[in-house]
């Protein structure tokens, strides 16, 4: 399938000001982690002084997501959470980066002083506050996605668990959606609906002990085994296994293809188009790419927009299938070889 990604520099905002509304089909991001990481870019998303303005910045953000989704439009955002660590200066924890299998680190400033209404060593629960003021704001809050880690990195912590896992909220414009289930649908765990309990439990065979009409391969009976019908999927559940994975062009980790595509497949159609607001590495397009999809990316670092150009050209192409770039350098439009 042919397809065609447009590759934007500038603010967030600004830029989303600047597109047409109900363009999108869906939007697959995961914006800056409040007090995690400094990019080195004036305005950047993540510096604000506190939990409450970060939020507000956000929602101020995903309010223009939103105008440029379509009507059956969702949001699929990734967010982690941090914990308030004043220390005696602001400084990088390297350890957090080796490898791309962990969000670099970065203790909170000095200059911040004491958050108001955090305690030292407090979580700061910034994921679950951001998708409650999206709700406020119009969004319908839909699921709460567990991505689990296992491959974590681990912490020197002797007083809570290791930290494993963060946040992938589905949020909807409107009560109604479109949303493809059966794209995503998983490996059942056992072949019936209501799936067997206990040691004894064989696929196709209900816990009850009555044998499914295709084990029996009676056609002609349609009574109360009938329902029984073997099944191979499910639907996909909330929590999802994703271990983490290098990129070896970024200092910092990116968040894994394998957790991408599931949001793409099920919250837009072949030849729909993927929002990323901030772009970063430009995994959500790459994903885009993959299957079918096209895809709008968005980022305030030029470092990041050629790094997510060159990943998009690198990659192998399939057959009989053609992918143009657009690269808008603020004012300035480029188009790349395809």
């Amino acid at each position: 399938m042919n397809t065609h990604h447009k590759f934007f520099l500038g603010d967030a905002l600004e830029i989303l000001k600047g597109l047409p509304a109900e363009s999108v089909n869906c939007c697959v991001t995961s914006p800056p982690y409040w007090g995690l990481r400094d990019y080195g870019m004036e305005g950047q998303v993540g510096g604000e002084e506190t939990p409450e303005k970060y939020i507000a910045r956000l929602v101020g953000i995903f309010s223009e997501v939103r105008r440029v989704l379509r009507p059956d439009g969702t949001l699929w955002l990734n967010l982690g959470d941090c914990y308030a660590s004043p220390g005696k200066e602001g400084k990088w924890d390297e350890k957090r980066c080796q490898k791309g299998t962990g969000r670099r680190l970065y203790h909170m400033q000095a200059n911040r002083g004491r958050v108001p209404g955090l305690k030292n060593k407090d979580l700061a629960g910034i994921p679950w506050a951001v998708a409650f003021a999206l709700r406020n704001a119009g969004w319908y809050l839909r699921s709460d996605i567990i991505w689990y880690k296992p491959n974590a990195m681990p912490e020197s912590v002797v007083d809570r668990p290791t930290k494993a896992h963060e946040y992938l909220f589905l949020l909807s414009k409107s009560e109604r959606y479109y949303y493809d289930y059966e794209a995503i649908q998983e490996d059942a765990v056992s072949g019936d609906p209501d799936s067997p309990r206990g040691s004894a439990a064989v696929i196709g065979i209900p816990h009850n002990g009555r044998r499914t009409q295709a084990e029996t391969g009676n056609r002609r009976y349609t009574g109360f085994n009938a329902r029984y019908q073997p099944r191979e999927k499910r639907n996909k559940r909330s929590v999802w296994i994703v271990p983490t994975k290098p990129f070896s062009e970024a200092h910092f980790a990116v968040y894994p293809l394998d957790l991408i595509k599931p949001c793409i497949l099920a919250g837009c159609p072949p030849g729909g188009t993927v929002l990323d607001p901030f772009g970063g590495s430009g995994t959500t397009s790459l994903a885009a790419k993959q299957l079918g999809r096209n895809s709008i990316y968005i980022d305030l670092n030029p470092a990041y927009l050629e790094m997510a150009v060159k990943r998009m050209q690198f990659e192998v192409q399939e057959l009989f299938a053609t992918h143009t770039y657009e690269v808008i350098w603020g004012k300035r439009l480029e188009t790349v070889a395809t």
